[in-house]
């Protein structure tokens, strides 16, 4: 190995693998830029909030890989949300298919749902699109390993997600693996040590912090606004959201006066139970004094079924109903057929667009964080045109749930901030150059003249 070839493999940065092209004139500036960006890249992804539009994006990015390799591209997104994606595509006159298995795939941009994986073997694709692309979280969730083995000879991909955790070395590695970067090993070794005695936790090293932004930043792009990027903000601006917390009387414990604050995961689990029919009656009172959408969020399979009980005008969507019946549910609420939709942030959390609707509840909080916000977004994100209500309905007795989100939020929002500000120096600093090419002109400086 020469000299050049080991700089070469020590670098940090990504190198491009993929090509120059024309983009829509549908796309806002911002979106052409970070769209060219991702098709040079060849493999990138774009960590870009709620209602930035992702889905135009990935649309440019698949029409302009599959026109380049004269091979199809499919995207893969959350359950309802093919449908979804193929409207989007009409409206910006890209056509896009949506397939049951890998025999109905068409030349062009197609796209399905992650729980029809199996139906495919990824043969023959020109790239690849991961809609929500933190379903790779999971370090051994059932898609995650699927997608990576099979990508591997599809030379194009690209990665869609609104929250990136900064601090979650899996999620990153698992992108970077997705992509090809580089593995789990290879990341921890360059850029973590372990955390105390705890062999799967892993902090940063101290003195290795700019140079994992840097190699963030040479396949990924995180953006809050347009303004991220140097641009103007085009009215990508989000009206208010109103947080109102409604409590429910919590159970009395025996031997006490006042009901206890439950704080071990046990405690918690089990307050939630004891306290569903006064937390489904308070939520049922605002959706039923109101003649405006809402969605209602719960996570006990018993708060669904007492709330669809409950709200005469409502349409329960929960896990053990056919993909058939969740699709027809969350497209008609989407489309104003039902104007109450009662679900879980596990099923339809992802990927939808609800703007029409800006009333929500969560009939108890799990201690996601990610699945909070997510949930939120369906409803509160860029296009909104009204100001958002969000009603907790918890019990007395959970309240160490809402300090646990209430803290999580604070880091989610310190961690995005330290994302969008680091790797946005190596993004908005070479806006206008087509390319960047970072050969600068030896001096000898005046001293040793």
């Amino acid at each position: 190995m020469t000299y050049a070839e080991f700089l070469k493999h020590k670098a940090i940065t990504v190198a491009d693998c993929g090509f120059e092209a024309d983009v829509p004139d549908f796309l806002y500036p911002f979106q052409a830029h970070i769209v060219k960006w991702a098709l040079r890249k060849g493999r990138a992804a774009i960590f870009a909030d709620c209602g930035l539009g992702k889905t135009p994006m990935q649309l440019a990015w698949a029409d302009a890989v599959s026109r380049k390799t004269g091979k199809p591209v499919l995207i893969f997104a959350p359950l309802a949300v093919a449908e979804q994606t193929q409207r989007e595509g009409d409206k910006f006159s890209i056509p896009v298919n949506v397939c049951e298995t890998e025999v109905d795939i068409l030349p062009g941009v197609n796209v399905t749902n992650y729980q029809k994986l199996h139906h495919f073997s990824l043969e023959g694709l020109g790239g690849l699109v991961l809609d929500e692309s933190s379903i790779l979280k999971n370090e051994g969730g059932k898609y995650r390993q699927q997608l990576t083995d099979f990508v591997k000879d599809i030379p194009y991909r690209l990665c869609c997600t609104a929250t990136p955790a900064p601090n979650d070395n899996t999620e990153i590695t698992n992108h970077s693996e997705f992509l090809g970067v580089a593995n789990r090993k290879e990341v921890l070794g360059m850029f973590f040590r372990q955390d105390g005695n705890n062999a799967q936790k892993f902090r940063l090293k101290g003195h290795a912090i700019r140079d994992f932004w840097r190699w963030l930043a040479s396949w990924a792009v995180a953006v809050r606004s347009p303004t991220d990027l140097g641009y103007e903000d085009d009215g990508f601006t989000l009206p208010p959201l109103n947080i109102t917390q409604h409590t429910a009387d919590g159970h009395m414990t025996d031997g006490f006066l006042f009901p206890i604050v439950a704080n071990t995961m046990q405690e918690r689990q089990q307050a939630r139970r004891e306290s569903v029919d006064s937390r489904v009656a308070m939520c049922a009172n605002l959706a039923n004094n109101s003649t405006e959408p809402w969605v209602i969020w719960c996570g006990l399979n018993s708060e669904s079924a007492a709330l669809k009980a409950a709200i005469p005008d409502s349409v329960e969507v929960k896990g053990s109903d056919s993909n058939a019946h969740k699709i027809n549910a969350l497209a008609g609420f989407s489309s104003g057929k039902y104007r109450v939709m009662v679900t879980k942030p596990s099923i339809a959390g992802f990927g939808l667009n609800w703007q029409h609707c800006h009333n929500m509840a969560f009939v108890g909080l799990s201690d996601s964080f990610e699945q909070l916000y997510q949930a939120q977004r369906r409803c509160w994100r860029f296009g909104q045109e009204h100001e958002v209500d969000c009603h907790l309905v918890v019990a007395e007795t959970e309240g160490a749930v809402i300090e646990n989100i209430r803290r999580k939020e604070h880091e989610a929002s310190e961690m995005m901030r330290q994302l969008v500000e680091h790797m946005g120096e190596c993004f908005v600093k070479h806006k206008d150059e087509s390319r960047y090419n970072g050969v600068v002109e030896m001096a000898m400086p005046d001293w040793m003249g």
